[in-house]
């Protein structure tokens, strides 16, 4: 694939941006369920001064949208794959996206620099509760999954207030969310055994407590992982504490080993 700085375009169906100097190194950072690459572009902004950054939205969402599926872990480490075209890169994923950064770095190994997770959902866990937005969503068909999942994440009030064109753009996203939502239920799509880069694993302090206790674990079952907390933040960061997030889990990749 070429790359260029600024280069935008569409890959095997997966709209993607990548912004920085192209002999630095690339970040790629992976959004959440129901998000899209525009969502982690304040990070993307704090980077790309000094980084390759690449962003995507993820298949059946944003851009990407139409996609036909399916919406494995699996599969969405194939986009991740052909877009960095065997190129090395660290690998930072929010919420859901950091299960596509753990599967790919399991499949990339020494491809990958290092990893960061933000608040990902370990739903396959017995302990997981059963009362997040990710599992309301999944109570009713597909049509009003979106709905349902925005309205647990943000609230009635915060969603009924949004333009009716973004809350039909949320809706037809519907399918990815529902089949990749009841995958991650099912099953792990990594083994930590298999992860050999460095992973920071994030929360924020007012994050929910699922949510730090998911990165408390990750922590503790990864070969190679150190537990990091962006104080003051929630589940946003990205867009809320941008600087916080690259400092804490995307810097730490790349500084020199003393």
């Amino acid at each position: 694939m070429p790359t260029g700085s600024p280069h935008s375009g569409i890959s095997g169906g997966i709209a993607f941006e990548e912004t920085g100097p192209e002999e630095a190194p690339i970040v790629v950072i992976i959004h959440g369920a129901l998000d899209r690459m525009g969502g982690m572009a304040l990070i993307a902004r704090v980077l790309h001064n000094s980084h390759r950054v690449l962003r995507y939205d993820r298949r059946g969402y944003g851009k990407s949208w139409p996609h036909e599926g399916p919406f494995s872990v699996a599969d969405q480490v194939d986009d991740l794959q052909r877009l960095l075209n065997g190129r090395q890169a660290v690998l930072i994923g929010h919420s859901y996206g950091g299960n596509v950064a753990l599967a790919g770095a399991q499949r990339l190994g020494d491809q990958v620099i290092g990893v960061s997770t933000y608040e990902t959902p370990l739903s396959w866990n017995s302990w997981w509760p059963g009362t997040t937005a990710g599992a309301m969503s999944l109570k009713g068909g597909v049509e009003s999954a979106a709905e349902r999942f925005m309205i647990g994440l943000i609230g009635y009030r915060r969603w009924e207030a949004l333009p009716e064109r973004t809350k039909q753009a949320r809706r037809q996203e519907g399918l990815a969310l529902t089949s990749e939502l009841r995958e991650l239920r099912l099953q792990a799509p990594w083994n930590p055994d298999n992860i050999h880069a460095k992973v920071l694993c994030g929360c924020g302090s007012e994050g929910r407590q699922h949510h730090q206790e998911g990165a408390k674990w990750l922590s503790e079952h990864l070969p190679n992982a150190e537990l990091v907390t962006i104080n003051g933040a929630g589940h946003s960061a990205p867009t809320t504490h941008p600087r916080e997030f690259a400092q804490q889990l995307v810097e730490p990749h790349l500084k020199p080993s003393i």
